[in-house]
């Protein structure tokens, strides 16, 4: 690992670090509500999200530092960022309102506009380091994937 990295690693992971965070949060004051639903068949087991949004955090955290040490001007490094940042409010705050506010069709709006970021996050990241963009694929795949089950479960609930 260069030195040039660790220091994008350092701060992609806490930006990441500080969404999952905030998420877990709102996620935790929610849970018992979530058992209680009505959920579609293809809903993984509850053993399955804590595993895959870990994978996935490690993922945007890794790629995103990867994409700023490629960065060749202030500019793609600002976007870059700015990217990242609103892509993680939205994660965090999908939480908040799905958990936290129990208001299930807002979360899906939200869902809707976290796919749509995360698969823009992607394509920035690869166009600095297209090996890093593909690497970023499983999380707009797993958003997308989010959506569909976060709109089932507000249509058989709300």
């Amino acid at each position: 690992m260069s030195r040039k990295f660790l220091p994008q690693l350092a701060f992609t992971g806490a930006l990441t670090a500080a969404a999952a965070v905030a998420g877990s949060v709102a996620t935790r004051a929610g849970l018992d509500d979530y058992d209680k639903l009505d959920k579609p068949d293809f809903t993984p087991p509850s053993e399955v999200f804590p595993i895959a949004w870990t994978t996935l955090y490690a993922d945007i955290a890794a790629t995103t530092a990867h994409a700023l040490k490629k960065a060749r001007t202030e500019k793609e490094r600002r976007r870059l960022v700015g990217e990242l940042v609103f892509n993680l409010g939205l994660n965090a705050g999908w939480s908040m309102a799905f958990f936290g506010g129990k208001r299930r069709w807002t979360a899906t709006g939200v869902a809707v506009a976290l796919t749509a970021s995360s698969v823009s996050l992607a394509r920035q990241v690869g166009k600095q380091e297209p090996a890093a963009g593909c690497a970023l694929a499983p999380y707009p795949a797993w958003c997308a994937f989010a959506t569909v089950l976060c709109a089932s479960v507000a249509a058989r609930n709300d």
